[in-house]
């Protein structure tokens, strides 16, 4: 397999203002959506800007990242994830096989939900991936920095979901109840350099399709991410635009849409000879909605199941594989 991707311009995925999305003007939510429903049919993955977080916050965000990652072993370990009942807390270097048939992803990260007390029923009943968060001891800025993000990101998601809905020509508030009581997960990633003497086919993240609704990536400037073209059957690099978020369609969408709006293939190979740290939001929806086509008219191409049960089979994928490798 080779690893190289074609360099094409920003424009090759479409930079959509999402500023309209927030508009009191009807017409100007439209918009967004018609520019979103475009994409969506295309390959699936955008660039959204006017979105609404501040720079500010994003550096700051960049800045605990890695610092957690810089912290000796033995500190990210006292709170490895698989001391958590609910996928919470530091994943380790190589915890993940996003493609079953290459070796396990050459990553480490961190994983925070949205924060549940033990009483709470949803935990006591052992809810999947609800409970509360690990945090590092030594980093005082880390929690706060990543609650507030974890807020923004959210109310982008929801926005986004509305600018879905009218994509889609349906109500805006269509997706209301998926986005009520969410699986959200912000994940924090760093990304080694890739080896000189790298395994065949080994990588930053192997091939792979998100899990959930919708992906709000924000990446640093070293690049690395690439997206499968399925019209030219090559991939292609999805370089940082300042400003911009990556969002990419995840396989829940793909299924409300039978299959027309595209949850498409994209890796991570870091060839640049440096670090790279990126910081994914996946946007998931509430546990018990059943996702199934939109479009009684034709026949389904896929089988209706909730979105925690679509949950439990990714995970259960994706790490039984790494712990074979």
């Amino acid at each position: 397999m080779t690893l190289t991707a074609r360099s094409v311009s920003a424009a090759a995925l479409p930079v959509i203002d999402v500023a309209g999305l927030s508009s009191a003007d009807p017409a100007a939510r439209e918009a967004v959506g018609r520019a979103l429903r475009a994409a969506c049919l295309d390959k699936g993955f955008f660039y959204a800007t006017g979105h609404g977080v501040p720079q500010g916050l994003i550096d700051a965000v960049f800045a605990e990242s890695k610092a957690f990652f810089d912290q000796p072993p033995e500190a990210k370990a006292r709170i490895d994830k698989a001391h958590s009942f609910c996928n919470r807390g530091y994943e380790p270097m190589r915890g993940q096989a996003l493609d079953p048939t290459a070796p396990a992803d050459l990553k480490e990260g961190f994983y925070i939900g949205p924060e549940l007390p033990m009483d709470d029923p949803r935990v006591v009943a052992r809810r999947f991936n609800r409970g509360p968060n690990q945090w590092p001891e030594d980093l005082p800025g880390f929690r706060p920095v990543m609650r507030a993000y974890f807020a923004a990101m959210q109310d982008l998601g929801e926005r986004l979901m509305r600018g879905m809905a009218l994509s889609l020509a349906l109500p805006e508030d269509h997706f209301a109840t998926f986005c009520k009581d969410p699986l959200i997960t912000l994940r924090l990633l760093h990304y080694p350099p890739q080896p000189a003497k790298a395994a065949e086919n080994e990588m930053g993240a192997g091939a792979h399709t998100d899990f959930g609704g919708l992906t709000l990536l924000l990446q640093d400037t070293v690049g690395g991410l690439q997206v499968f073209d399925a019209a030219s059957g090559a991939w292609i690099h999805a370089q940082p635009v300042p400003g911009a978020f990556v969002v990419n369609l995840g396989d829940m969408i793909q299924r409300w849409t039978n299959g027309r709006y595209r949850s498409t293939l994209h890796r991570v190979v870091n060839a640049s000879g440096r670090e790279r740290y990126s910081v994914p939001f996946f946007y998931t929806g509430n546990p018990d909605v059943v996702v199934e086509s939109l479009d009684p008219s034709e026949p389904a191409k896929f089988p209706p199941i909730t979105v925690e049960d679509h949950l439990r089979e990714m995970y259960a994928h994706t790490y039984a594989v790494a712990q074979k490798a």
